[in-house]
């Protein structure tokens, strides 16, 4: 009778997968390499599972997803999807192999050091893939803006305003692209037209994604969320709902958890008597914790509810509602109180982010 769990260590790579299992009971160490294929995979565990007892299979978060992780699991193995910076690597090992990662996996499942990740549904998955499409679109939007920019710059051009991309930009631009950048030569006339036709592009790009976003928040299994947390200042419908698939199981977390995970809190280092904290961990979710940093300078001006955020609170029980309105006073209270100690404003606003990391769990787990 088997009483030992075996552990097997899966290298996933892009066209290939290098296994290491050690045997629960004599130790033993089998090795095997597959090309990048789930069943064949299944096919291995299966047959390691008879000879060598139950089985748990461990792979390290990447580039390949999840979906091996959710094949092994539909076929009935116990899977854990690895975090890569929770990896305790030998100090002194200076040889990296596909086949040495696979053995150091399987150690360390021995060992119990195997910090695991959650593993998203398909249907977060697909919500994350269009947020984060978005976001991609959103920075080759500012990319192409900054290069255009530059390129008019150069040639001694500076627009006099004080509103960038706006209809008065754009027609400032178009009158020196008529105008004047032709003085300049053919070539700065054609590089200004690439750049500009590569700042509608990524524009239309940025509100075709961020239209399809506002569909899916009104009707998905994140639509509740979503409302309750754009009842929270700063924090729109396309902030709210990239929020809800980023993070996806609020109940796993609590107030001061959720900001360790999103990397907001302060790194330290002490040793004896001696405790010395440094910047935040930056560790964790930094598509979340972008978006929570971002949604923190919105609490620094005075907080009066405007139409908008009514309207907003009118989509979600009275008491998620009164919270909501109790999280925006504090939030704009601590600001005043970290400006009055002349905190420098980036330091303070990552204290509110962090506040209200803790805030926006409140909201999501709340019962109504």
């Amino acid at each position: 009778m088997f009483t030992e769990t075996t552990s097997l260590g899966l290298d996933v790579h892009a066209r290939s997968i290098v296994a290491a299992a050690i045997d629960g009971v004599t130790g033993e160490m089998i090795e095997r390499r597959f090309p990048n294929d789930p069943l064949a995979i299944c096919a291995f565990a299966a047959e390691l599972s008879k000879v060598h007892g139950p089985l748990r299979v461990i792979y390290e978060a990447g580039p390949t997803g999840f979906e091996l992780a959710r094949t092994l699991r539909d076929a009935g193995f116990h899977v854990l999807v690895a975090a890569p910076s929770k990896l305790l690597r030998p100090a002194g090992d200076r040889v990296k192999t596909d086949r040495r990662d696979a053995q150091l996996l399987a150690r360390l499942d021995r060992a119990g050091d195997i910090v695991e990740v959650r593993i998203p549904t398909r249907s977060e998955e697909s919500a994350r893939d269009l947020v984060r499409a978005r976001d991609d679109a959103r920075r080759d939007l500012m990319a192409s803006r900054h290069r255009l920019g530059k390129l008019l710059l150069r040639h001694g051009y500076a627009f006099p305003g004080k509103t960038t991309w706006g209809p008065t930009h754009d027609a400032w631009m178009r009158e020196i692209r008529r105008d004047a950048l032709p003085t300049h030569g053919a070539g700065s006339v054609a590089a200004f037209d690439d750049g500009y036709d590569a700042v509608q592009h990524a524009l239309a790009r940025r509100d075709r994604l961020g239209t399809s976003i506002l569909e899916f928040a009104e009707d998905s299994e994140f639509t509740e969320i979503t409302h309750r947390l754009a009842c929270l200042r700063g924090i729109s419908t396309l902030t709210g709902f990239a929020l809800a698939v980023e993070i996806g199981d609020w109940g796993r977390f609590t107030g001061s958890t959720i900001a360790a995970y999103l990397g907001l809190v302060p790194s330290e280092y002490s040793s004896g008597q001696s405790r010395v904290q440094g910047g935040i961990t930056r560790t964790g979710n930094s598509h979340a914790r972008r978006l929570l940093i971002e949604s923190a300078w919105q609490h620094k001006p005075g907080y009066l509810p405007g139409p908008t955020i009514r309207k907003r609170w009118q989509q979600v029980p009275a008491k998620i509602a009164e919270r909501a309105d109790l999280g925006n006073r504090r939030l704009h209270h601590r600001w005043d109180v970290l400006t009055k100690h002349r905190k420098r404003h980036t330091v303070a606003n990552t204290a509110i982010a962090r506040e209200l990391a803790g805030w926006c769990w409140s909201l999501a787990t709340m019962e109504a």
